[in-house]
C-alpha cells in the first residue's frame, strides 16, 4: 500500500512541548455535555429530519438531562430556521436549557441566525471558521491576517446584534484546529475573548474540534492542555472540545481532553455524524457511571434513548455498540457465561448480607461492567445459548426461565444435548426451545410409564416394583426436589448409564423412570 503518500502529525502541525498534566489527572466530575445531534449529525444524514422528528429528538434531550443543546444551522436551510423559530413560538425550551445555534462568519448569514433566535431568553450563537494551512490555502484562499480579520468582522457583527442581551452569549470555534499553528488559535480565541468583553459571568466558550483525527489522543490532550494553560482571562472561558472519530479513538480523545482542562464536550448520542460520527455521548457519560462518577444525564432506559434516536435519524444503533447494543450485555461463550452465573448468585447472597436490595449493593460481576439493570435492561438477555455456549449458561438458562436446577453432575450430559443440537441447526436456542429440549430428553415415558407405578409412591418401592419385573436399577443419584419443584436422578440399568427428570406428583419416582427408560434405550 501506497503509506509514503501520508505524512505523520508531527509534520503537519506543531505540538509544543509541554510539562504535562493530564496523564496524572482523574476524571471526578462530568463535563458539560452538548449535544449536537439537531445539528452536526442531522446535517450527516441522508433523510435530515423534519420539524416533528427534530421535535422529537429535541424533548427526548431535555428529558435526559442535557442542559445545553446545539439546535440547527438556522441560516443554512428553511428546514433549520421554521425549527428553531418553533422552539421560540411553542415555548418547548425549559428555564434551565440553553439553545445553541451555528453560523459560519458571513454577515447576511449572521443576521438570519439572530432573526432565528429573537424572542428566546437565552441562547449561544456559535462562530466557525476553517483555521489551518490546508483549510485557508485550498477551501478559504486567505491568510492568516485575513482570516483574522473576517473572524474579528463577524464577531463584532454579532455583538451589536446581541446588544444589551444578556442572555445571549458567544462560541467561536478554530474548524480543524488539531492542524491549526498553536499561536494563531491563541491570537483567535484571545482576540474574541477580548472583543467580546467575556467575564466569569457571561464567559465565552472556545470550542477546539478535531475535525478530523490526525493523531493519537494523547497528541489532542497535548494540544487542549497547552490551550487550557495559555488562554487569556482563563476564568471567564468555557474551554470545549468537538471530536470525531476518523481514527476510532474519539471517545479516547474527549476524556483525555477533559484531563488536559476541556470542560465542556460536544457530540451526539450514539456517535452520529459525517465520515465516521462525532463523538459518542452516551459512551463518554457510561463510561464515568462504570467508574462510580455521576454522569449528570439520565440514561435508565437506554433502550428507549436508542429506539428514539434510531428513529429520528432513520439510522440504527449497532447490535455491539458500547452500552447500548442489544448484545453489548450478552454472553454465548461457556466460560463467559459460567463466570456471569457465579457473579450474578454471588452478588444476590452479598446484597442479602447487606441487608439491602440487589439493585443498591456494590456491583462486581465478571464481564459486566455495569449492571444491566441500571440502564433499564433486564436479565434475560445476558446469557443466551448457541454453539459456542456451556454447562453454565444452559443451566443459569433454565433456572432462571423455568425454574429447573440442574444438579451439577447433570450439566454436562444437557450441554452436549444442546450443543449438538445447536451445531446442527447453526442458531441460537431461546429459553423456551431449551426447555422443550430438556423436557424430551430427559422427561421420557416409555416403555416404563409412571401411571403404572403410581400406587408404589416412593423411589425404594419403585426400585422394588422393577426388580419384581426383572430389571435390576443402581440410583447413582439422586436430587429429589423441594415440593413442587423438579425432581433429577441418573440411574444403571445393565451396564448403562443415564440421566432423567420428573415433575409433579411423584417427581422422584418419575425422574427415576425417565432415567431407567433412557438407559434401556441405549
Amino acid at each position: 500500500m501506497p503509506h509514503h503518500r501520508y505524512r505523520p502529525f508531527h509534520e503537519r502541525v506543531d505540538v509544543p512541548a509541554t510539562d504535562r498534566s493530564w496523564p496524572s489527572a482523574r476524571l471526578e466530575h462530568a463535563p458539560l455535555w452538548v449535544p449536537v445531534d439537531l445539528r452536526d449529525g442531522n446535517q450527516a444524514l441522508a433523510e435530515p429530519m423534519d420539524t416533528p422528528r427534530k421535535r422529537r429528538f429535541f424533548d427526548l434531550l431535555v428529558a435526559t438531562g442535557f442542559k445545553e443543546i446545539e439546535v440547527g444551522y438556522p441560516s443554512a436551510s428553511r428546514t433549520d430556521f421554521d425549527f428553531v423559530r418553533h422552539l421560540v413560538t411553542s415555548g418547548a425550551v425549559p428555564d434551565d436549557v440553553t439553545p445553541v445555534v451555528f453560523t459560519p462568519a458571513r454577515p447576511e448569514l449572521i443576521d438570519r441566525t439572530f432573526e432565528a433566535i429573537e424572542g428566546l431568553p437565552k441562547a449561544v450563537v456559535h462562530l466557525y471558521i476553517a483555521t489551518s494551512p490546508v483549510w485557508r490555502e485550498v477551501v478559504l484562499g486567505r491568510d492568516r491576517s485575513e482570516v483574522w480579520r473576517t473572524v474579528r468582522e463577524a464577531a463584532e457583527r454579532m455583538a451589536r446584534r446581541a446588544g444589551d442581551a444578556h442572555g445571549v452569549r458567544f462560541q467561536f470555534s478554530p474548524e480543524t484546529f488539531n492542524l491549526t499553528e498553536p499561536d494563531f488559535v491563541l491570537e483567535l480565541c484571545d482576540g474574541l475573548t477580548r472583543l467580546w468583553d467575556a467575564s466569569p459571568d457571561r464567559p465565552v466558550t472556545h470550542n477546539l474540534p478535531a475535525t478530523v483525527e490526525i493523531a493519537t489522543p494523547n497528541v489532542y490532550a497535548d494540544q487542549i492542555e497547552y490551550l487550557h494553560r495559555n488562554l487569556a482571562r482563563r476564568d471567564s472561558v468555557i474551554l470545549s472540545v468537538h471530536p470525531h472519530n476518523d481514527r476510532g479513538t474519539g471517545v479516547a480523545c474527549a476524556e483525555l481532553a477533559v484531563l488536559a482542562g476541556a470542560q465542556r464536550v460536544e457530540g451526539c448520542l450514539f456517535g452520529n455524524g459525517e465520515r465516521t460520527g462525532n463523538v459518542d455521548l452516551v459512551t463518554l457519560a457510561l463510561n464515568l457511571f462504570a467508574q462510580g462518577v455521576d454522569p449528570m444525564v439520565d440514561l435508565h432506559d437506554l433502550d428507549a434513548v436508542r429506539d428514539t434516536v434510531e428513529e429520528c435519524n432513520r439510522l440504527p444503533v449497532h447490535p455491539r455498540h458500547p452500552y447500548a447494543g442489544e448484545l453489548v450485555h450478552t454472553a454465548f461463550s461457556g466460560t463467559h457465561q459460567d463466570a456471569i452465573g457465579k457473579g450474578l448468585a454471588q452478588h444476590a447472597r452479598r446484597a442479602a448480607e447487606l441487608g439491602v436490595p440487589a439493585a443498591e449493593a456494590p456491583w462486581a460481576v465478571p464481564y459486566l461492567p455495569i449492571d444491566p439493570a441500571d440502564v433499564g435492561r433486564s436479565y434475560e438477555a445476558v446469557i443466551r445459548v448457541n454453539s459456542q455456549s456451556g454447562k453454565g449458561g444452559v443451566a443459569y438458562l433454565l433456572r432462571t426461565h423455568h425454574g429447573l436446577d440442574l444438579p451439577a453432575r447433570m450439566r454436562p450430559d444437557f450441554s452436549r444435548v444442546v450443543q449438538e443440537a445447536t451445531d446442527d441447526s447453526g442458531r441460537e436456542l431461546p429459553a423456551k426451545e431449551l426447555h422443550d429440549l430438556f423436557t424430551e430428553t430427559y422427561m421420557v415415558e416409555e416403555p416404563l410409564d409412571a401411571r403404572e407405578f403410581e400406587e408404589v409412591g416412593t423411589v425404594p418401592g419403585l426400585l422394588d416394583a422393577l426388580a419384581g419385573r426383572g430389571v435390576h436399577v443402581d440410583v447413582l443419584d439422586l436430587d429429589p426436589g423441594e415440593d413442587g419443584t423438579a425432581a433429577f436422578a441418573e440411574c444403571r440399568v445393565n451396564g448403562a448409564v443415564a440421566w432423567g427428570a420428573g415433575e409433579g406428583t411423584a417427581a422422584p419416582v418419575r425422574a427415576v423412570l425417565s432415567a431407567v427408560n433412557r438407559a434401556s434405550a441405549r
